[in-house]
């Protein structure tokens, strides 16, 4: 990490905001089809699954980052943005931010709360620049399945 980045902090304390000030590490579970858009710029997206030990989140994918990043892959990311694309909340680097593959495999990690699975309000406060957990849609993602027994 660079000067400029805080201390990492952990996925479970991050809210959707229009900021890029996350700093996080997490580790890269399920990898999505590959998909061209047509937004400004073009080019592709893949939606990921990632986690830490907090909690999980989806985590978009552009450009060369779809085929830079594998399961498996530790992942630091520096200036990251929680924000909706589209009607999606999910955890991505934007146009500010950094993504940088730093190991395989070894990290402990937890699938239950998935941070993109939950409804997000204003906070009461009068802080319209602020959100707060409202209900909770799914524990678990409900686009990357985990296998039943």
């Amino acid at each position: 990490m660079d000067s400029e980045t805080t201390s990492l902090q952990p996925l479970i304390s991050i809210v959707p905001a229009a900021q890029n000030n996350i700093n996080t590490k997490f580790i890269l579970l399920d990898k999505g089809r590959v998909t061209s858009t047509s937004v400004e710029g073009g080019g592709a997206t893949c939606l990921a699954l990632v986690a830490d030990e907090t909690a999980a989140v989806h985590f978009q994918l552009w450009g060369g980052e779809c085929d830079a990043f594998e399961p498996g892959d530790i992942i630091l990311l520096s200036k990251g943005i929680f924000s909706y694309n589209r009607t999606n909340l999910v955890l991505r680097a934007g146009k500010r931010g950094k993504v940088e593959k730093v190991g395989e495999f070894n990290m402990a990690f937890v699938e239950t709360p998935n941070l993109s699975e939950i409804k997000w309000a204003p906070d009461d406060t009068n802080n319209l620049n602020k959100y707060v957990r409202h209900s909770v849609i799914s524990p678990y993602s409900r686009i990357f399945f985990t296998p039943t027994h």
